[in-house]
């Protein structure tokens, strides 16, 4: 018998596709406001992690609009569909 454990990624994703597939399916019916903390499990990386592939989705993903919102305590990210 095995322990029960969280879905493991998506075999041969990159970080930035895990991250970028999660980000659309989330942003599919609008815009969508997050910080990386509150979203690190549900995509299994590090708040850091995301901070660094969000800078390079905002200059890669033709499917969608992202763009560093505000600082409190952390960036806010604004995502919505291009």
């Amino acid at each position: 018998m095995s322990a029960i454990s969280k879905p493991s990624p998506e075999e041969g994703q990159t970080k930035e596709e895990r991250l970028k597939n999660f980000l659309t399916e989330k942003a599919a019916d609008g815009e969508m406001y997050f910080k990386s903390k509150f979203i690190a499990d549900e995509v299994d990386l590090s708040p850091k992690e995301i901070g660094a592939l969000m800078v390079k989705l905002r200059d890669s993903a033709t499917d969608l609009t992202v763009e560093k919102w505000s600082y409190t305590s952390a960036t806010t990210w604004r995502v919505e569909p291009a």
